[in-house]
């Protein structure tokens, strides 16, 4: 039976504490990574990464000559390096020394993608799962290991997955124990509605589309589903809200076909068409530059909801060096779409006005050369007093 995010963090940390190796065993982007690094954080411990799918025969076994002078490069820019001829694994460098200036320190290495690496790969990383040696080298007691998987055919439960991985070997499976995480959308959207440097981690798009459709953070692929490489997972999710806020930084929320291949690429056709429409639902389909600069902007700009409409003239407020408001053409039409709001969102976006440094203060400066300017600062003025009168 699968476990849900926090029962399989509970369930790694039993593992951990018995002294066996946990294997965790999930699709792609499901949060195994994640999870990891939940683990290293709660028990204090220094997390050392291997994408085992990215190493090669011999890298942990190959001798290396010793090293002199010149086999170093010194960089104008970005540090020091070792040209060397040969495999090695600089992550195992790392970890022991590490163990070596931290004795009392625990350290978790975590064996990524471990049945994406070959056959041969596996062989040389099995001494270290079941010996904790490989070649002359003993892993430190202050090491734990824990391994990821793709599923594959074999496993119960997963007799269509599609990965293309390298079943492991028998002692590998009998020597730990393997934890299968599901997706967990509950825990996923608290994570994901964390306040990170003053905004939450997630776009609220995301997470308000999600809490609606909740079976949406992961759809397992099948064969004949049209798009069956593409499908939405957690970490196609977090991607989807930096495009979201990269789109919005751009003015380009309302290039319809834009938005729609972005997210079509990255949720596939079905989940990506759904989402798409929900943004445009949700949100404004007019850019800053097209309020200021079409007259017919105004007229869809009436069509919105309170909430978008005071959210473009906030994103205008934002985009003051590009569009000042101390210019006569932009002060007229802030006016006149801020007029034809709602008196909360009239409210709502005044205060914004007033909290930017030094706009209110240029506004004033030029109430008596710049007629447009002198009535858009007139009705901020009467915007604050009725709400003065309305909190008496």
């Amino acid at each position: 039976m699968a476990l849900t995010y926090q029962q399989c963090l509970q369930a790694v940390q039993v593992v951990l504490a018995s002294g066996s190796v946990p294997t965790l065993v999930g699709e792609a982007g499901i949060g195994k990574s994640a999870l990891v690094a939940d683990v290293a954080q709660q028990r204090h411990a220094k997390l050392f990464t291997t994408v085992v799918s990215l190493v090669e025969k011999g890298d942990l076994v190959i001798p290396v000559p010793p090293l002199t002078s010149d086999s170093f490069i010194q960089t104008a820019h970005y540090g020091r390096l070792a040209d060397v001829q040969f495999g090695y694994s600089h992550t195992l460098v790392s970890l022991i020394q590490y163990a070596e200036a931290h004795p009392d320190d625990e350290i978790i290495w975590f064996l990524d993608e471990f049945n994406r690496g070959t056959q041969a790969v596996q062989s040389e990383l099995m001494n270290l799962v079941l010996q904790r040696q490989i070649n002359s080298l003993i892993l430190p007691q202050q090491v734990h290991l824990i391994l990821a998987e793709n599923p594959d055919a074999t496993m119960r439960g997963f007799a269509s997955s599609h990965y293309g991985v390298t079943p492991g070997d028998a002692a590998i499976a009998d020597r730990t124990t393997r934890l299968v995480l599901q997706a967990d959308t509950p825990t996923w959207l608290a994570w994901a509605r964390a306040q990170v440097n003053g905004q939450p981690r997630i776009s609220p798009l995301v997470t308000a589309y999600l809490t609606e459709n909740p079976g949406d953070l992961f759809t397992a692929p099948t064969s004949d589903q049209e798009d069956a490489d593409l499908q939405p997972t957690p970490r196609a999710w977090a991607r989807v809200s930096r495009l979201l806020r990269e789109l919005e930084h751009q003015d380009l929320l309302g290039t319809t076909a834009v938005v729609r291949e972005l997210l079509v690429g990255n949720l596939g056709a079905t989940v990506g068409t759904a989402f798409a429409g929900y943004v445009q639902t949700k949100r404004p389909t007019l850019t800053v530059t097209q309020l200021y600069t079409q007259d017919a902007a105004v007229t869809t700009f009436q069509t919105l909801n309170p909430a978008q409409q005071q959210r473009l003239l906030t994103q205008c407020l934002q985009a003051v060096d590009t569009w000042p408001l101390t210019r006569a053409a932009n002060a007229e039409r802030f006016t006149q779409l801020l007029m034809l709001c709602a008196p909360d969102g009239q409210f709502a976006v005044a205060r914004t006005l007033a909290q930017r440094p030094g706009l209110l203060e240029a506004l004033y400066q030029q109430v008596q050369t710049t007629t447009a300017v002198s009535q858009l600062y007139a009705v901020l003025t009467q915007i604050g007093k009725r709400s003065s009168q309305i909190e008496v």
